[in-house]
């Protein structure tokens, strides 16, 4: 307990204290904008086809301009874009709720929707990259940069708590267009501040290296792939479980529970995902990815035959201590294997992954439990989880970051080109097994 409060300390001494803060009120507005935009839809409009609709559209322009956003963070640096999406979005928020208000017809609403969507400031992966670089500038160990993006992770799982719970209440007390004025506001007020804190200068952005004409643009290597596949799982399941509480809360006559469900286990995933950081290096990414996706499944399987309250309330609960330390691994496993320069617009993929997933759950998840009753919905969760494992089972994780083999493949030919005129005489030829022996490539195990 003392080691990890340590850890902590250390990682806000990496970032100071005001960061993290800023960077969390900064992501509250992405936790708002989708369920409260379609409450206020639903209210204003009477119809839940369109309420649908917007936030479908808001969803997709996350989906497909996020990456776009990061790959100008890296770039431009993250004080240019997140100033001008935080500036967008705030005023694309602002003209959702008077569009709704003013009754704008389903298409206008849907094409502001996607607006609001495609402007999404991204802090959560944009914080993810800059704590991590500043971590790595300060020459920080692994557990140190693990225990980084432990904190992230938590941030990101509280935000996602609150963010609905603050909708709802403000729907509850005033109504929708209230929570999603509160939205406009933070976004405007802290994602602002978020792009001006001194820390911004860390990823103040680099020139894209010069490729050749017609030449292509590096891969990724393929286990970047595989995680955003699970991430995209692990959405479906985020989207499945949603539905499928609904549908059963609602079956139970106490609908208004469904959200408190919910919340119980966002706040144990994040609880857990804090904790994560007091593992020890040993038990490596690889090692992390099979366990929580395999605790994924387990716990997932009783969502089938619950029928009750509060087996509902205990299973769920359960559940969500496996959800925070798979999205911490994957953001993890991102950050380890793609290359620095790209390391914005990969979090903002990762990050759309999951969004992605989560609506196309929801959308069909939602309907099976219409057919099927709530164990429709949660088919699709423990369906997800074992698709998550069987990813996680099959795919091979590098040992080191790209700079260390990179680093190690360039040390290696020296070692043997010197090998001859140091240590070996002219008559004499020495095997490459010799010259490299006892090179390593740092970071194993990981």
């Amino acid at each position: 307990m003392v080691g990890t409060v340590s850890t902590y300390r250390h990682v806000i001494a990496l970032t100071g204290p005001l960061l993290p803060l800023v960077s969390f009120f900064a992501r509250l507005p992405v936790a708002m904008s989708q369920f409260g935009s379609v409450l206020l839809v639903a209210e204003t409009s009477g119809s839940l086809a369109t309420a649908g609709i917007v936030g479908g559209t808001l969803s997709a322009g996350q989906v497909v301009f996020g990456p776009l956003l990061g790959r100008l963070a890296d770039r431009h640096g993250q004080r240019p874009v997140v100033l001008a999406a935080a500036a967008v979005n705030a005023v694309a928020t602002a003209a959702l709720v008077a569009g709704a208000l003013g009754g704008l017809a389903t298409a206008p609403l849907a094409a502001i929707g996607a607006v609001t969507g495609a402007s999404v400031p991204l802090i959560g992966p944009l914080a993810r990259t800059r704590s991590v670089a500043l971590a790595h500038r300060a020459k920080a160990d692994e557990k140190t940069v693990g225990a980084v993006h432990s904190l992230e992770g938590t941030l990101d799982e509280v935000s996602f708590v609150f963010g609905p719970a603050l909708v709802g209440l403000a729907a509850l007390v005033a109504h929708p267009a209230v929570a999603l004025g509160g939205a406009a506001a933070l976004v405007a007020a802290f994602g602002t501040a978020y792009a001006l804190h001194p820390t911004a200068a860390v990823t103040a952005g680099a020139p894209a290296p010069r490729r050749a004409p017609g030449a292509r643009r590096a891969r990724q290597p393929r286990v970047v792939h595989a995680v955003r596949g699970s991430l995209a799982l692990q959405g479906a399941m985020f989207g499945a479980c949603q539905a499928g509480i609904a549908s059963l809360t609602a079956q139970l006559g106490v609908p208004g529970q469904a959200g408190i469900v919910y919340a119980a286990m966002g706040v144990v995933s994040a609880a857990v995902g804090l904790a994560l950081g007091a593992l020890p290096a040993r038990f490596g990414l690889r090692l992390r990815w099979r366990v929580a996706t395999g605790a994924a499944l387990v716990l997932s399987v009783p969502l089938l035959f619950t029928e009750t309250l509060w087996p509902l309330y205990l299973v769920v609960t359960v559940l969500g201590a496996a959800y925070a330390p798979h999205l911490i691994t994957a953001f993890a496993l991102t950050e380890r294997v793609v290359e620095p320069a790209r390391l914005a617009e990969s979090m903002a993929f990762a990050a759309s992954s999951l969004v992605a997933g989560q609506a196309a759950a929801l959308a069909v998840s939602g309907r099976l439990a219409e057919s099927y009753g709530p164990a429709g919905a949660f088919a699709v969760a423990v369906g997800a989880a074992a698709l998550c494992l069987a990813i996680a089972l099959a795919t091979r994780v590098p040992s080191a970051r790209p700079e260390a083999r990179a680093e190690a493949r360039a040390v290696e030919p020296a070692r043997t080109q010197a090998a001859p005129k140091l240590f070996i005489p002219a008559q004499r030829t020495g095997s490459p097994e010799d010259s490299a022996a006892g090179s390593g490539t740092g970071y194993a195990g990981r």
